[in-house]
């Protein structure tokens, strides 16, 4: 019976947007703050380094400032100098000027390092801001802050020296602005850079997500919720295979359900006609003669056909993990194949060739895994084909594979039903009046697939079928020619026992 698919869980909405922070999750959350702590730190250490670079570019230029102050104001005291002939009668208004101007202390000394007390025209300490007491003091001036000094040199000799004391704040109103641009870019770029991890947290974290809330949905019997997200590289890669899954366990499931209503339908038949057979037996409303056994002998031979081929589809979807390898010559493989098959075409009125390809032609396989599929699809021809046809086996080779190709010149099969020839329990049109399965060609596509080829299913308007299974090719290394019942002989590995056909 078909299970109806429910309702997703409460709260799993696998098509739904994504909301704020907490949809996103735990890993969502931790990429978030790992994100944000990486651009903090980063816009913190720009941020010291550039109020740190800032603060030394302006200190510098503001020195340089300084001492070109203080290079004028020495000029200006040399010229003092020069014209008096002398510090005792020089006027140093000059001097002091310049420094007034530049909101700096000054102090002059002779070449003996006594402070000159500027002579004539010098005005008081507090006028004119010159620091000293006269001839004598050798204090460093008032006044507290960055200075500058620089020599007094009147024809290329020192005759003193001039020093500038500057008030602390000299500067701060140029490194204020400064510090202030840097913090105001600071709280910018840590904004964008939270800003950016917000948005590749969720456009990393989206998909996942949706894959998670999809897969929940699945499990709760939603056989239609897909991911179907749009998302770059891997992410985009995951999202897509997994859809691609869905849609395979939503095929594997339908199978599963034509399986088992398949099976219900092969075995309830017969099982239905011998039930009512031997009741009949039983009550005596029928004699228990030779004719009436037969019957009912035939069919619990189909009921023991089906749960054969069904044995056989489970030991060859099984078959990768109990072959049984070998190098085998896959021309004298398909020549025995025919010719054990011979008898049961030529039954069925069918003509049959063989167009052996080169001889060895050899491949990595089990031989009697090999040797059921190649016989399994000459029964199908038996069994479709109709009196008169002809079957050919042909045995060819490329530089990299092995081919058996079995083709008929019977009705052939209908283009919408080749895709589907190598399902389980899957029957054509044709096919379901001769009684068959559904699983022989099921099995052969197994075992070819257990040894690394594949099979294939081809068939023209016109009629004709032509089935091709393809092998690697292999080339012997160490083996040695033994023979197997039934086939003609074939290379097998020393470290491998062959097993008859």
């Amino acid at each position: 019976m078909t299970r109806e698919p429910r309702s997703p869980r409460s709260g799993v909405r696998p098509s739904g947007g994504l909301g704020p922070l907490g949809p996103l999750g735990p890993l969502g959350r931790r990429l978030f703050a790992a994100f944000a702590v990486v651009a903090l730190a980063s816009v913190a250490l720009l941020t010291v380094a550039a109020l740190v670079g800032t603060d030394l570019g302006l200190s510098s230029a503001h020195q340089a400032d300084r001492q070109h102050t203080a290079s004028r104001v020495a000029a200006a005291a040399a010229a003092a100098y020069r014209t008096a002939g002398g510090w005792a009668s020089a006027d140093l208004s000059a001097a002091r000027s310049v420094a007034t101007g530049a909101d700096a202390v000054l102090t002059v000394r002779d070449a003996e390092d006594e402070v000159m007390s500027g002579g004539s025209g010098a005005g008081s300490e507090d006028e004119h801001g010159m620091s000293g007491s006269g001839p004598g003091h050798h204090g460093q001036g008032t006044g507290s802050g960055p200075g500058a000094s620089a020599p007094v040199v009147v024809d290329g000799s020192t005759v003193g020296s001039v020093r500038l004391v500057f008030s602390d704040d000299s500067g701060s109103a140029g490194r204020s602005v400064a510090w202030g641009w840097v913090t105001a870019a600071a709280l910018g770029a840590l904004a964008l850079a939270l800003a950016v991890s917000w948005f590749v947290t969720r456009r990393l974290t989206a998909p996942v997500v949706r894959v998670a809330a999809t897969a929940r949905a699945l499990a709760g019997g939603d056989r239609t919720a897909r991911a179907r997200v749009d998302a770059p590289g891997e992410l985009g890669d995951l999202s897509r295979a997994f859809d691609d899954m869905a849609d395979d366990v939503n095929h594997v499931e339908q199978a599963r359900h034509r399986l088992a209503a398949d099976v219900a339908h092969e075995l309830r038949t017969p099982l239905a006609s011998l039930q009512a057979g031997l009741e009949e037996l039983r009550d005596g409303y029928a004699d228990p003669s030779a004719e009436r056994l037969a019957s009912l002998h035939d069919q619990a031979l189909r009921l023991g056909r089906v749960v054969d081929d069904l044995g056989e589809l489970a030991d060859a979807e099984s078959a990768r993990l109990s072959l049984h390898l070998s190098e085998v010559d896959l021309t004298a493989l398909a020549v025995a194949a025919a010719a054990e098959r011979e008898a049961e075409l030529r039954t069925a009125g069918l003509t049959v060739r063989t167009v052996p390809g080169p001889s060895p032609l050899l491949v990595h396989a089990d031989a009697d895994r090999l040797h059921q599929a190649l016989g399994n699809l000459l029964s199908n021809t038996a069994r479709h084909c109709r009196p008169g046809d002809t079957v050919t086996v042909t045995i060819s080779a490329t530089p990299s594979e092995a081919l058996a190709e079995v083709t008929d010149t019977g009705p052939g099969i209908p283009a919408d039903e080749l895709p589907h020839v190598f399902d389980r329990l899957w029957r054509g049109a044709r096919a379901r009046s001769t009684g068959g399965s559904g699983i022989g060609l099921a099995v052969v596509k197994e075992l070819v697939t257990a040894h690394g080829g594949t099979v294939t299913a081809d068939s023209g308007p016109g009629g004709g079928t032509r089935m091709t299974l393809r092998l690697p090719r292999s080339a012997p290394h160490g083996s040695r020619l033994v023979s197997g019942p039934g086939v003609e002989p074939r290379l097998t590995s020393r470290a491998n026992t062959p097993r008859g056909i």
